[in-house]
């Protein structure tokens, strides 16, 4: 199909070249999502004088991304979807939507799986459940600034706060408000939870009504930005590591023997010694903030993108620390993640896509819980974390085995890729 649609697209492809038609007005002036993608493509080979050949435009429905997920569109990337699974996970079979461009990843996943379910299965328990967001303020003094962040931790003032906060929306609900300052300069860090979303605009919208709460008691007050980067959100900071962001999430299985030299293809101690010299001295060597881990980030990403997710957020929603220990007499393997800072939602953002949305009903938590607001958030956080188990322990035991390499080869990868790969 050509790029553009109908004989009265040339003008405005030339009035935009022009700069009489803004490219980003295109939409609303033109009520066509796809007529204005592809002007906007022709505008774009004209001016750069390449045509993008490879980059699909039709077959998107670009009117569901209107004004909340990409503006200015000119087309869109295809990329593959592969499913590892079963993982068993509290006694529930999920399979693993996952969208990445690396060989081996989802194979891996797989291999992980099965010697969990082989194992009889993992468990995850959420630990906690709050977004964050942490406006940065400044006064004329030091002592001006301590005397805001007493008001803000004093308990008897808390109730106040959070009925002010709370008015932003049916399912925030702040949790708590923990300050640090640095001379004249406060930073806020708010916590609530926020149902099944992610939550960013919804804490940034709570945010909002106290900080013009604030300014009633504190008119010196200047606020500087919503976000002062004490949140902190897509950033690595030891305060996600420590305090967590989203949801904190343990999750662990105990895995045989038998399965151990049978699907993993090495043996307990060796494994046990990996992870100790790799993940956690390792990383200590290198000054790790939350990367005690082989590759947790490679999993967060691919069910990110696959289901919605902001992928920018696998920063902190990588956080992890992998241990394994000998159990049972030293024959069985137990292993654990613990991810502190999983930033997950069902609804909103990039969820309410078709192609995302079909991931997240394959794993039954598509939408907002209506029995339990949240609920549906907190389940994709426990898969991801039992994702990320399964390929950590398939991961692990292949570096163990020495098949890293051959695997990569196996999938399609040339020699001079295979280095880049290893993690």
């Amino acid at each position: 199909m050509p790029v553009l649609s109908n004989d009265g697209d040339e003008e405005i492809v030339r009035a935009v070249i022009a700069g009489k038609v803004p490219s980003y007005s295109l939409e609303s002036k033109l009520g066509d999502c796809r007529r204005a993608a592809g002007i906007r493509r022709e505008v774009l080979r004209r001016t750069t004088g390449r045509a993008m050949d490879g980059l699909p435009l039709d077959g998107f429905d670009y009117a569901s991304i209107l004004g909340q997920c990409c503006e200015m569109p000119v087309g869109y990337v295809q990329l593959p979807v592969g499913v590892a699974g079963p993982l068993l996970l509290d006694g529930r079979e999920y399979f693993l939507p996952m969208a990445t461009t690396e060989g081996c990843l989802v194979a891996s996943t797989n291999r992980g799986c099965k010697a969990i379910a082989e194992s009889g299965g993992g468990s995850s328990l959420v630990l906690g459940d709050a977004m964050t967001r942490a406006p940065a303020v400044r006064f004329a003094t030091a002592r001006r600034t301590a005397e805001l962040k007493f008001f803000l931790e004093d308990p008897d003032n808390f109730e106040t706060l959070a009925v002010v906060f709370n008015r932003s929306s049916r399912f925030a609900r702040l949790q708590r408000i923990k300050c640090s300052l640095a001379g004249k300069n406060l930073y806020m860090r708010f916590s609530c939870s926020t149902g099944d979303a992610m939550g960013m605009n919804m804490v940034s919208k709570g945010v909002q009504n106290v900080l013009d709460y604030l300014q009633n008691d504190f008119p010196d007050m200047d606020v500087i930005s919503i976000s002062g980067n004490f949140c902190s959100d897509k950033k690595p900071a030891a305060v996600n590591w420590i305090e967590g962001r989203g949801k904190s999430v343990v999750c662990e299985a105990t895995i045989k023997e038998e399965v151990v030299k049978k699907v993993l293809k090495t043996t307990v101690p060796v494994l046990v010694e990996l992870n100790m010299i790799k993940n956690l001295a390792g990383s200590a060597m290198a000054g790790a903030i939350g990367g005690f881990n082989a590759h947790a980030s490679n999993i967060v990403t691919a069910i990110f993108i696959a289901t919605g997710q902001d992928p920018a957020q696998n920063v902190e929603s990588s956080h992890c620390i992998t241990m394994m220990e000998a159990v049972n007499d030293g024959k069985d393997l137990h292993i654990s993640v613990t991810m502190p800072s999983i930033e997950v939602g069902t609804v909103g953002g990039g969820t309410q896509l078709a192609s995302q949305a079909a991931c997240l009903d394959l794993l039954g938590v598509k939408g907002a819980s209506k029995e339990s607001p949240g609920a549906n958030a907190r389940l994709l956080a426990s898969i991801v974390a039992g994702a990320v188990l399964a390929g950590e322990l398939s991961l692990m035991s292949a570096l163990a085995a020495g098949q890293l390499v051959k695997s990569h080869m196996k999938y399609n990868r040339s020699c001079k890729d295979i280095s880049k790969s290893a993690s």
